[in-house]
């Protein structure tokens, strides 16, 4: 079983080493592919070094565009390239997605196409959030499920684990959307498509080291999107 792990960074640099190192001591034999949309913080240097010594940990720079989105799917287009590999995942690179999750979404999985790790499933918990990022988080979340109608409780959180069919199944160059509403969209198009959704419940833990990258404007941007991604033919 061949895995392949997608991880945006963007100012990471206090984190991404540390991510690494803990992925690895997992011993799942996964190919991690770290998408650096050019940090000025240098965390690109600290992956640089890395990939001199482990052939499994891979270096994309982007110079010409960011967002979370689109750096997964970038991302995922070169794992796919590896016939061989059959399980995909996207995790944020702050620890607010615990790499000893990943044995249980594996696990799950295998009676799934896509697992997603959920904050809002009856024995998930959310620490060190604002009650304003809490509320608007709800907020966002009945909101997509109300016009995308996937049958999951988290549209938003990207921690996620796809097999093989399901993104071969998708055509990314006809996506419409960026940042995080990129989740959603993906989310809406396999549902459509047929596949079958499983979901856990985790600790989501708010970043301790380094800065959110995520804007209100693109949190209010994304309601705007939800629309057009239900009605996008």
């Amino acid at each position: 079983m061949k895995i392949a792990i997608i991880i945006p960074t963007y100012n990471e640099v206090k984190n991404i080493k540390k991510l690494i190192e803990k992925i690895l001591k997992l011993n799942l034999g996964v190919r991690i592919i770290i998408v650096d949309d050019n940090s000025p913080d240098k965390t690109k240097k600290v992956v640089e070094e890395i990939t001199k010594k482990n052939k499994d940990v891979e270096l994309i720079l982007r110079t010409n565009e960011r967002g979370r989105g689109s750096a997964v799917i970038e991302g995922l287009k070169l794992a796919l390239k590896d016939e061989g590999t059959e399980y995909f995942f996207e995790m944020d690179a702050d620890f607010s997605h615990d790499p000893k999750d990943i044995s249980r979404i594996l696990e799950k999985i295998k009676h799934y196409d896509v697992v997603i790790g959920s904050r809002y499933m009856p024995s998930s918990k959310i620490i060190n959030w604002s009650i304003k990022r809490r509320v608007f988080s709800r907020f966002a979340n009945f909101y997509a499920r109300l016009i995308l109608g996937i049958p999951i409780s988290d549209y938003t959180n990207g921690y996620r684990c796809y097999n093989r069919r399901v993104l071969k199944s998708l055509d990314f160059s006809k996506f419409k959307t960026k940042g995080y509403i990129v989740l959603s969209e993906m989310a809406y198009k396999i549902h459509k498509s047929g596949f079958k959704f499983g979901e856990i419940p985790i600790v989501f833990l708010n970043r301790k080291r380094g800065m959110s990258n995520l804007k209100l404007q693109e949190i209010s941007d994304a309601l705007t999107s939800v629309l057009k991604i239900r009605f996008s033919k």
